[in-house]
């Protein structure tokens, strides 16, 4: 029988290793577990723990392809991310020049949510508890 326990990771690929580790490290606080090159392929690796629980594996890679991200494109949507206090989190991520979209409520759950963007453009969404 076929069962997952939990998400282990989620990989992202940056186009600027310098920026994007600025921002996952600085700005929403996810601890560096471990950062390696790799010479052969001219790229940085960095794991970072996201509060004791997911890790997020961060990758450089020279020149890496563009991907088209639009509301429904098919592929990975977004990565969400549970938050106690939603109010709290986007005026603490507006005071980091990071632009957050109007927050909302799910119509199913009755809970607030919103989204931003890291560096590339990658859509984060947050999610009150």
């Amino acid at each position: 029988m076929f069962k997952v326990n939990r998400i282990h990771h989620i990989a992202i690929i940056c186009s600027n290793y310098e920026v994007s580790k600025q921002f996952y490290v600085n700005i929403l606080n996810f601890t560096p577990l471990n950062e390696v090159y790799r010479e052969e392929r001219d790229s940085y690796k960095l794991d970072l723990l996201v509060n004791d629980s997911y890790q997020i594996e961060l990758f450089s890679f020279p020149n890496p392809k563009k991907r088209p991200s639009y509301p429904e494109a098919a592929g990975l949507r977004h990565i969400a991310f549970e938050v106690n206090n939603i109010e709290e989190t986007v005026q603490y991520l507006q005071s980091n020049n990071i632009t957050v979209e109007v927050i909302r409520i799910d119509p199913i759950t009755f809970k607030k949510f919103t989204f931003f963007a890291d560096p590339d453009g990658l859509p984060i969404e947050l999610y009150e508890a």
